[in-house]
């Protein structure tokens, strides 16, 4: 079984495929790019909590206690 994949014949579904995302953008309208720049913010600023925790948590041991 080491037969070499053989390349595609015909790259009409690849260019299919890109006119479907192109057309489902071109619908979408003005709304969705807040949507997107909205969903984007959050994504940054959930993962910035998850780097601060991150490293407050790993640095605990370092810090002299206090009590």
């Amino acid at each position: 079984m080491t037969r070499t994949p053989s390349p595609p014949k015909d790259d009409t579904a690849a260019q299919t495929d890109a006119n479907k995302e192109n057309t489902a953008a071109e619908k979408s309208g003005p709304g969705a790019a807040r949507t997107k720049r909205l969903v984007t913010g959050a994504a940054i600023g959930i993962g910035s909590a998850a780097l601060v925790a991150a490293l407050l948590y790993a640095n605990r041991s370092r810090r002299p206690d206090k009590g």
